[in-house]
């Protein structure tokens, strides 16, 4: 017999293990969540927190979103990404990025009730975690899991307490593997992955340094610093990133990986610090190093029976495009409300198959995205003529010669500009963030097909109803003048039917489908004199379904099915799809 039982057991207490952990005390399901150090987050790695993060926020509650806005350094700071020689050098060039960009910035507020931050994971990890230990999770810090076994009923997993040594057992319905990018609990149930870890090497430096007068003046969460033959490939390109304006920063600087796991010292680390800022007078505080690997790497499928892996243990990249802890946080939305219901009767065990056909494809999108855009380094690199030569003195030279008055120079410096202007693909992929769209046994399309992407789809969010994709956002009013989004209706753990005038037939028939079937459905007509009203309009164009038409959407907001006008028999016609994608 076991010595610890409960209904979901979480390996990992990262953003990915937190918000799985929060979501599931949110949805009224008992699970515990263990952590083998003796705290959460010690150094603030992942940072960029972009709108669909925000919506699972968002989606804990009021509160939880607050505190997140209350602790970020905001949108309006993140954007002026700067390439320069030092940061108190020359500047090379600018790019407006994480939706600064006026065009930009209009696509977001028009996307989501959210904002884009920047939330250290030092902040984010805690405000997920006591979310969770608040609403119910039994957490344990100190404590490591070592193997499982599962069978037809359950899962029973070996842990160890590392203050005593001691192992006990844990029997849960489930377990989910957020253990990160070394995960055990990935590895134990055999995933299948494709890529490479280690592809190559990379330190970070986190210091305290007054740069106020540097850069206040053009804000920003990333300086590019080139300073030829300076390190690793001779290029010399490091990243001073802010943590907290204008005091903490941290610089992500490389080594050869092929020379074994650098030595960082507090004397390099201020050597490099103070070499990236250009200042040989500052005052620079070390804090702590840490070195780590660029990795290349997905998981194929997420799952094996009763276990789940999630966050870093399956999609493994390089921070670029910040894309880590929000995929991590979306994972844990996937999957939490179809554990939920499962555990609850609401659903059977064949909803969970659709955690892999959605995530993973996420995970391999992701991966290669976060890895293409360090290749996308490369033309900046050209312009400036570093890839020309290996001595630094030519490299220079190369650079210097983009200031002269030839037609050579004048390519040179339209090269740099077009350059520059393509890291959009990295630093405001909003299509990146928002775009999944879900095909999966959780999806009922009907064989609708699906829309063409009008614009880029990397670049530009494009809201549809179509199932599978997260619901457009649009603000609706009611007769107290408060203002909701569409996604506010939906969510909390339930399913929502979404109507107009016309559509009462679908309302009837969710109300005699939750009683029958035990499983709670939020109805909402929108529509004049209604308790919602779409005041702007804007719902109305989004919705691609009419006034009698309804969509059905999932707690993770993503669509489920829509029918264009009202049914012959709604009932029948709804009974369907529940039973389809909630394998009833």
């Amino acid at each position: 017999m076991a010595d610890i039982e409960t209904d979901v057991l979480i390996i990992g207490t990262g953003p990915a293990g937190s918000a799985t952990a929060a979501l599931l005390s949110s949805y009224g399901v008992e699970n515990m969540a263990i952590n083998r150090y003796r705290w959460l987050a010690n150094t603030p790695r992942a940072h960029i927190t972009n709108q669909r993060a925000m919506e699972v926020l968002r989606d804990l509650g009021h509160e939880v979103e607050a505190e997140a806005y209350q602790q970020c350094s905001p949108q309006e700071i993140m954007g002026e990404n700067v390439f320069c020689t030092a940061i108190a050098g020359e500047e090379l060039g600018r790019l407006k990025t994480w939706g600064t960009h006026p065009k930009s910035k209009a696509e977001h507020l028009l996307s989501s009730p959210t904002e884009m931050n920047d939330l250290p994971q030092t902040f984010m990890e805690p405000l997920l975690f006591k979310t969770a230990c608040s609403r119910g999770t039994q957490a344990r810090m100190s404590t490591e899991y070592v193997s499982h076994e599962q069978d037809a009923d359950g899962v029973t997993t070996t842990c160890r307490d590392r203050l005593t040594g001691k192992e006990f057992t844990v029997r849960s319905k489930f377990l989910v593997g957020a253990d990160g990018g070394n995960s055990l609990v990935a590895q134990h149930i055999g995933l299948p992955f494709e890529g490479k870890m280690g592809v190559a090497g990379s330190m970070n430096i986190i210091f305290k340094a007054d740069l106020t007068r540097y850069v206040a003046h053009r804000p920003s969460v990333l300086y590019w610093v080139l300073q030829p033959g300076s390190n690793v490939g001779g290029i010399g390109m490091g990243l001073v990133r802010m943590i907290r304006p204008w005091n903490e920063w941290l610089i992500n600087w490389g080594y050869d990986i092929n020379e074994g796991v650098a030595h960082v010292d507090n004397a390099f680390a201020e050597g490099v610090a103070r070499d990236l800022i250009g200042d040989p007078d500052i005052d620079i505080e070390i804090t702590s190093v840490s070195t780590w690997t660029v990795n290349n790497c997905y998981a194929t499928r997420a799952q094996k029976g009763r276990v789940f892996c999630m966050g870093d243990a399956i999609h493994r990249h390089p921070p670029s495009n910040g894309l880590g802890s929000n995929t991590s946080i979306q994972d844990g939305f996937n999957l939490a409300w179809k554990l939920a219901m499962v555990v609850k009767g609401q659903a059977g065990p064949g909803l969970l198959e659709s955690y892999s056909e959605e995530r993973a494809p996420v995970a391999k999108q992701i991966v290669t995205r976060a890895n293409k855009s360090i290749e996308e380094f490369g033309p900046i690199f050209g312009a400036l003529g570093l890839l020309d030569s290996i001595d630094p003195v030519k490299m220079q030279e190369n650079m210097d010669r983009r200031c002269e008055d030839t037609p050579a120079a004048e390519n040179q410096r339209a090269a740099l500009r077009e350059a520059i202007a393509a890291k959009v693909y990295e630093f405001d992929a909003h299509g990146v963030e928002m775009n999944h769209r879900y095909r999966s046994s959780a999806v009922a399309a009907d064989g609708q097909p699906e829309p063409a992407y009008d614009l880029d789809p990397e670049l530009h969010f494009q809201q549809t109803t179509w199932p599978g994709a997260r619901v457009p956002h649009a603000w609706l009013f009611n007769d107290n003048n408060q203002k909701r989004s569409t996604l506010d209706l939906c969510g909390h753990g339930k399913l929502t039917i979404l109507t107009g005038i016309g559509g009462k037939g679908w309302v009837d028939a969710a109300k005699t489908l939750s009683a029958e079937l035990g499983l709670p459905i939020e109805t909402h007509v929108i529509g004049p004199r209604q308790k919602w009203q779409d005041h702007y309009g804007d719902w109305a164009r989004a919705r691609e379904v009419g006034d009698s038409g309804v969509i059905l959407v999932r707690p993770d907001h993503h669509v489920a099915w829509r029918a264009e006008t009202l049914a012959a028999d709604p009932e029948a016609a709804l009974r369907r799809v529940l039973k389809t994608i909630l394998d009833r």
